[in-house]
């Protein structure tokens, strides 16, 4: 089992407009084809102007597949060419749980165990 959690910085003044944008165009689609959020945060200290999300999967494999299926969505394009202008960077980590952790969320269909090894990506905007 896996966590990954995505880290956007807005241009300054700039994350209210992407939560809303989010909420009315983007939050269904990947509720609905990622599946398994975890949680969805701003921040109030430290960095500003940034969201955070947790999206939890099986493995690295599941991940993929469900991302590819988010790409492929005409909808989630349109909303991806209008967000993208909000953010600044994009980070993405992949966490995996301690040996003496499980972690259950209300929501999961289905307890998620196994894990796959750590991962971190940082850089420049993509559109996944």
């Amino acid at each position: 089992m896996l966590v990954e959690q995505r880290t956007y910085t807005a241009h300054p003044g700039k994350w209210r407009d992407y939560l809303a944008l989010y909420q009315a165009e983007g939050l269904e689609l990947q509720q609905r084809i990622l599946g398994r959020m975890v949680g969805y945060y701003t921040s109030d200290s430290g960095p500003l102007n940034q969201i955070v999300h947790l999206w939890a999967y099986t493995d690295l494999n599941e991940r993929a597949e469900r991302r590819a299926r988010l790409l492929a969505e005409p909808r989630w394009q349109a909303y991806v060419a209008r967000m993208l202008p909000l953010l600044q960077s994009q980070e993405s980590k992949f966490l995996v749980p301690a040996p003496f952790f499980q972690p259950q969320w209300s929501g999961c269909q289905e307890p998620l165990h196994g894990a796959t090894g750590p991962a971190s990506t940082s850089g420049p905007l993509s559109t996944d």
